[in-house]
């Protein structure tokens, strides 16, 4: 297919970064988001207004593109069945309704040998267990929750009584000790490829505060993690970039806890860290080209940008930022700030890890919000 116009469902930060990779390559995007100020619209070739939920408005979208893809997985799987048998859509209308919803997802695991923590699902609160032995627990939303909305920690039965009322899976409660993800690719051949594991750290909303690559385990578990995603890729039959986070825990077993098929936010720093971006690999993959390298040209952290109060975006302490040596700042152009908002994300390169950690902290000063 020469020169397709590929087509996007999301038009936020994701969105937007996959347009700057693909104009690399003379490639058009289309895009179509809910929202008229969505960050990948002003860079987009073509950009629609409209839900992604509704079936005529996906199907009527999709018309006047030769490839359909997502940067986020609430999309209307209907109507991405009917546009495959027009133009390829990857990753399939079979991987998303199924990573839609995390009880489909925790049984898609069981059922492969995937390990993960042990689980039930149920309608809702009224249908939680009432014996004591499977508290604490976390409690999930099948369908809709992200960026730690619709996660809550069940102490003892008591706290049913203000769970979620809707379908629900209960994990056991694992002891952590970190949190990964890995970022693997595959193409239409079957080759895949997998990126070094990068360790996360989250805020106590559960929102990414800051990551690192590589992520500090050792040689036996990176094998296992990359694996594992590996493993998983070929299972799917993608084709595309699949995100797996996971667990490392206190029993030094990794366990799988969601999975994203499409570019993430774990992989923002490939853009500066690795010979090729996340971004770059998703384009290959579409067009069935073969894998780019993966290796980490150097150490990398990164510290998400989340906005400081409601209001027009204003950046903080950018002067300070930049006089920092092999820093690079992003920022998304989202066109309000709000507390706890994804705004935008700094990455930084350095010899250690020591020397990455102490950046992170300078680099606190960089905020976004309101004067």
């Amino acid at each position: 297919m020469a020169n397709p116009l590929i087509g996007v469902l999301g038009g936020g930060q994701l969105g937007r970064f996959l347009i700057h990779a693909a104009r690399e390559w003379d490639l058009k995007l289309a895009v179509l988001d809910p929202d008229p100020e969505a960050p990948a619209g002003p860079v987009a070739h073509r950009f629609e207004v409209g839900s992604l939920l509704d079936f005529e408005t996906v199907v009527r979208f999709a018309r006047n593109v030769d490839l359909l893809t997502v940067e986020i997985e609430n999309v209307n799987a209907d109507a991405l069945e009917q546009i495959q048998s027009r133009i390829p859509v990857r990753p399939s209308p079979g991987i998303l309704r199924m990573v839609q919803d995390k009880g489909l997802q925790k049984e898609f695991y069981r059922k492969h040998g995937i390990p993960t923590s042990d689980f039930s699902l149920h309608a809702g609160n009224t249908d939680l267990p009432e014996e004591g032995k499977r508290y604490p627990a976390i409690l999930k939303l099948r369908r809709g929750g992200y960026d730690g909305r619709g996660v809550m920690r069940l102490n003892s039965p008591a706290d049913r009584a203000t769970a979620f009322a809707a379908p629900v899976v209960l994990e056991d409660l694992v002891a952590i000790e970190k949190e990964i993800s890995v970022i693997v690719a595959r193409n239409a051949r079957g080759q895949t490829i997998a990126y070094p594991s990068v360790e996360m750290v989250f805020t106590s909303s559960h929102v990414l505060d800051y990551q690192i690559a590589p992520a500090e385990i050792s040689p036996v578990l990176e094998g296992e993690s990359q694996r594992i995603a590996l493993e998983l890729a070929e299972l799917l039959k993608l084709e595309g970039i699949l995100a797996v986070e996971m667990f490392v825990a206190g029993t030094g077993k990794i366990l799988v806890n969601e999975i994203a098929p499409r570019p993430h936010n774990s992989g923002h720093s490939t853009i500066e860290a690795n010979r090729t971006s996340q971004y770059e690999q998703h384009l290959r993959m579409l067009l069935g080209h073969p894998p780019g390298p993966t290796d980490l040209i150097r150490p990398c952290a990164l510290l998400n940008l989340l906005g400081i109060g409601t209001g027009e975006p204003v950046v903080h302490g950018l002067s300070e930022a930049l006089a920092l040596p092999d820093v690079h700042v992003h920022l998304y152009g989202k066109a309000q700030s709000k507390p706890g908002r994804k705004m935008g994300h700094v990455t930084v390169l350095a010899d250690s890890r020591s020397i990455l950690l102490d950046r992170l902290n300078q680099l606190r000063s960089l905020r976004v919000g309101p004067l």
